[in-house]
């Protein structure tokens, strides 16, 4: 950064960092502990929606790529759309393997990375559920390489239980690199995955 891009108050973007996701399955130990909050063995990648040839080759590439593991109990990946026009990338395993699900949600972002669909990548999320039924996600921010939990009432409504969202972040501040700017914390109503 040189010295005009520090009086124009200019920045450079942060690197995506996506082996940051494989710390997950630690923080899912933390967050257990502290929360009471167990993987749902659900996750996705959101990404702004690409059409063209291009991207259904990189969508197949990454099917087979997850499909050759023979250890998966269902379809590898699932392409869906949310109300809001962003297409997501699901993936569903077994609830006690978050290990297996982080690889495909990193398998995921870096296929569609190496394809030059980087800068379409927004966020990747894992969920979470505790006994009570509450559902939580963790998100990873592709373009700023943190993570924020997400925390939608149950009740239906597009609220979002802001207290639970602050126990997790202070859990969790020893885990994962948590976002510090709340403004960018956005609300991920519907998200497939959650």
């Amino acid at each position: 950064m040189g010295l005009m891009d520090i009086l124009l108050g200019r920045t450079k973007p942060v690197v995506a960092d996506l082996d940051r996701l494989f710390a997950l399955p630690s923080a899912a130990v933390t967050l257990e502990a502290a929360a009471g909050f167990t993987p749902t063995g659900q996750g996705a990648v959101c990404f702004a929606t690409v059409e063209g040839a291009a991207f259904e080759q990189s969508h197949r590439e990454v099917q087979a790529l997850l499909d050759a593991d023979t250890d998966r109990d269902g379809p590898p990946v699932e392409l869906r759309q949310d109300d809001y026009g962003y297409s997501w990338l699901v993936s569903r395993r077994a609830p006690g393997r978050l290990a297996a699900l982080v690889n495909d949600l990193h398998a995921v972002n870096s296929q569609l990375e190496v394809n030059g669909f980087g800068p379409q990548l927004l966020c990747s999320l894992a969920g979470f559920e505790d006994g009570a039924g509450r559902r939580l996600a963790l998100v990873y921010l592709y373009k700023r390489g943190t993570f924020y939990p997400f925390a939608p009432l149950a009740d239906g409504t597009q609220r979002r239980d802001n207290a639970l969202e602050l126990q997790v972040r202070a859990a969790l501040s020893g885990d994962l690199r948590i976002e510090r700017d709340l403004s960018r914390w956005f609300p991920l109503w519907g998200a497939p995955g959650l």
